[in-house]
């Protein structure tokens, strides 16, 4: 277990001397392998994985569920979630930050990214929140926040994850992640309520639409509604597969952003290398870690921290506890993808062990890296709106979301305390 830890401190420091995690990881997992073995098994090692990793028929599922969501996003449809939202929403205190939440939450059921979700509608929601007079913490903080929905909501690519390393069906990973998903906005909403109940002056009263605009305003969200239906209809009703689901909501995503946009070879070829840029950088997160994973699986560590868990059999739910603060504490300094494939190797057998549902505690793990993408000095989300909202301060952001953070402290807690939440769709689905 001493060659783990060690291995883990030398991956943290590298990484804090700005090292490329990948790579990082990468790194230690030849190097210790070798210490274990041999340098030439840890070569042979090194490239099996890559090769195998790169052909795998099931991480397929990733380039095309990442080319769905860029479609879909530069078709324009982020302002059209955000419009219909407003329409029904604006109206009230906070209104503005609440219809962001929702637009979130929508625009999250077709992308399954955390940063691009939080990156589009920085874009969309920030200016008009201005306009009215939001406060700029509240403004940032709800698309931060709400940005975080996009590895929850079904298809989530951070999900697809967790169900090829646990072996576990994705397809009932994504229905699980539907009420708790739910569950998010409704707590979301409640902090933004809390925040203008404090401070009225931060969320005024936006104007009250009329119904026929209302109505209108909602029928421009049909591509939402219709994608989500196709993807995971298409999955549920057992018509395809997840993986060949992706394929067809990657072509339905083009259909309509054909439509939205017209033909333009600058705008297809832009799409096309924004999705192989994001597929590398992930596919390359993926190969460090499986490296550095086999390194781990060499040491005594993940037997150890099963016999560690029979101390506490009598309590499991402390260890899942303990589990959750792990992740909120890595949160600091590693994103969302480097914790998933560090840490669900080592956990899931414990979890196992103790008796737990793993598509229920996939469920817990998405949303506790959900808290880490917003959690004080390093939380992700926070920064990927730094980098597109230049004038708005770091501090002022992370005082945004604050009320966000406690309300998913108290999410979490309950998805812990009642696993019914997060399981009860799956019982319909075979």
């Amino acid at each position: 277990m001493n060659e783990a830890l060690i291995g883990f401190a030398v991956m943290l420091a590298l990484g804090f001397a700005r090292l490329p995690i990948a790579f990082a990881m990468g790194l230690v997992g030849v190097a210790g392998f070798a210490f274990k073995v041999s340098w030439a098994a840890a070569f042979a090692m090194t490239g099996s994985v890559t090769y195998e990793t790169g052909l795998a028929y099931g991480f397929s599922i990733i380039p095309l569920f990442i080319l769905m969501g860029n479609l879909v996003t530069r078709a324009g449809l982020s302002e059209q979630l955000y419009t219909a939202s407003y329409a029904f929403l604006g109206h009230r205190k906070g209104g503005m930050a609440m219809s962001t939440i929702v637009a979130c939450g929508g625009f999250s059921a077709i992308c399954g990214s955390s940063i691009a979700t939080a990156a589009t509608m920085a874009k969309v929601a920030i200016p008009s929140m201005r306009r009215f007079g939001y406060s700029d913490a509240l403004a940032s903080g709800s698309v931060a926040a709400g940005g975080t929905l996009g590895i929850l909501i079904p298809p989530s690519i951070i999900m697809v994850i967790y169900g090829i390393l646990t072996g576990q069906n994705i397809g009932k990973l994504f229905i699980a992640g539907l009420l708790p998903g739910v569950l998010a906005i409704l707590c979301y909403l409640v902090a933004v309520s809390a925040t203008v109940h404090f401070d009225p002056k931060s969320g005024p009263r936006g104007p009250r639409m009329p119904w026929p605009e209302r109505m209108i305003a909602l029928k421009e969200v049909w591509g939402v509604l219709a994608l989500f239906a196709l993807v995971l209809g298409g999955i549920y009703g057992g018509v395809f597969t997840p993986t060949e689901a992706a394929g067809i909501g990657a072509g339905g995503a083009f259909i309509f952003a054909l439509v939205r946009k017209g033909w333009s070879w600058r705008l297809y070829r832009e799409i096309l290398v924004e999705s192989a840029a994001t597929t590398a950088m992930i596919f390359s997160i993926l190969i460090g870690a499986l490296l550095f994973a086999n390194f781990v699986n060499m040491t005594a560590m993940p037997a150890e921290l099963v016999a560690f868990t029979d101390r506490f059999s009598a309590y499991p739910l402390l260890v899942i506890a303990a589990i959750c603060l792990i992740y909120v504490l890595l949160g600091c300094v590693l994103e969302s993808m480097s914790m998933m494939l560090l840490t669900v190797p080592l956990f899931y057998p414990v979890v196992a062990h103790l008796g737990f549902d793993l598509v229920w505690f996939g469920i817990i793990v998405v949303v506790a890296i959900e808290i880490s993408l917003i959690s004080p000095p390093v939380g992700l989300n926070v920064f990927v709106l730094r980098s597109v909202l230049t004038d708005i301060p770091t501090r002022t952001i992370f005082m945004g979301v604050m009320p966000f953070f406690a309300v998913d402290v108290v999410r979490l807690g309950i998805l812990v305390a009642f696993p019914v939440i997060s399981l009860y769709l799956t019982q319909f689905v075979k």
